[in-house]
């Protein structure tokens, strides 16, 4: 069986020269993600093979998420990574809370008003402040969602299936 791998983050920089690393991330869990002594997986884009990386510190600097790992003591020794991709295995993801989802559980769904009419298929969730927007792509071009309760009426993670209310303005059908 293969490995189920979902990202967390991206390491875009060093920071100083102890062996710290800048992470771009997309994780909701950074407090577990990046707690000491978890271990994240650093891809290998060539060979498509992941190497654990076990966390030795986390902190957070402006909008990065500051990592050193075990045995990277020096800013030479963690500088291959810089550009690489960090990932968790499914079996490291914890259980949400009624009502919550993680973004690869909601990716494909098919979107359906509460009139029945089908929308399309979410293809990309963006977290641009308040509220999450699902990107759902109806074969013409793309509905911008926002995931609020007046809106998002029902999410059915086992059937991928989404039910929204869609307000005036949400979708301009003129088309």
């Amino acid at each position: 069986m293969t490995e189920q791998w979902f990202y967390v983050g991206k390491i875009v920089n060093t920071q100083g020269i102890k062996g710290e690393v800048r992470v771009v991330s997309i994780t909701d869990f950074p407090e577990e993600r990046y707690a000491v002594g978890a271990t994240l997986y650093v891809q290998d884009p060539k060979t498509d093979t992941y190497e654990p990386l076990k966390v030795k510190s986390y902190r957070r600097h402006k909008q990065f998420d500051c990592l050193t790992f075990e045995n990277y003591h020096s800013i030479n020794d963690i500088e291959k990574y810089k550009g690489r991709s960090l990932f968790v295995s499914k079996e490291q993801l914890s259980n949400l809370e009624q009502g919550t989802f993680y973004y690869h559980e909601i990716i494909g769904s098919q979107v359906i008003t509460d009139t029945g009419r089908h929308l399309g298929e979410v293809k990309e969730i963006l977290s641009p402040g308040a509220n999450d927007v699902w990107v759902v792509d109806t074969g013409v071009k793309n509905v911008l969602i926002p995931y609020i309760a007046d809106v998002v009426k029902d999410v059915d993670v086992a059937q991928k299936k989404v039910t929204v209310h869609l307000i005036p303005g949400l979708v301009d059908d003129e088309d």
